[in-house]
Formats: C-alpha cells, structure tokens, sequence
C-alpha cells in the first residue's frame, strides 16, 4: 500500500483534481485509494455497484442531494446506488472507496 499511497502523493504534486489508483481488484470487486489536496472535489457522480467511502487520513465533505456530511478520519459512508453525489476535500486527504 506504501508505493501506491506514494505513487498517489508525487501524482498529487502537478495535479488538479483527486488522484486515484486500485488497491485491489477481484471479479467484481475492487478498493481504490484517492488523494485529494485541500479544496479539491471528486466531482458530481452516481455508482452503478454498491460502494462505501472510507477516508483514512484528512476531512471530507460528502455531499449528495440536499445531504451534507463531515467525514473525518476513520469515518465511513455507504454510497447509495444511481444517486447522485460528491466529495470535496476540507483538508489534505486520503480515502478508500470500495466497491462490490
């Protein structure tokens, strides 16, 4: 996981959105890491499969509809399917979406 947080954070450096890389992908299932610098957003977007979003270090804003959550590290959200949302970062940070 090191290289690829790495990878993440040199990817991070020139960039102006979020930097995402797969973890782990198995059949249908797949973990991806994505940084994000403070201010950046992943932006507006549905999932087709079931997803959670963990973030591991930082703060993020989860918005979807008229919902908005403060993750902070440690927190999780359940991503619900076709509805639309996004993630906008309140702080450097990085987080897992897992997908299944």
């Amino acid at each position: 996981m090191n290289v690829i947080i790495h990878e993440i954070n040199e990817k991070l450096k020139t960039s102006d959105h979020p930097v995402a890389r797969i973890f782990y992908k198995s059949g249908d299932s797949k973990i991806l890491l994505i940084g994000f610098l403070k201010g950046m957003t992943l932006a507006q977007h549905k999932t087709h499969v079931p997803a959670m979003l963990v973030v591991l270090s930082g703060e993020v804003k989860y918005i979807q509809e008229n919902k908005i959550l403060v993750l902070h590290k440690y927190d999780s959200q359940d991503i619900p399917l076709e509805v639309k949302h996004e993630v906008f970062a309140e702080a450097d940070s990085l987080c897992m979406l897992i997908k299944c």
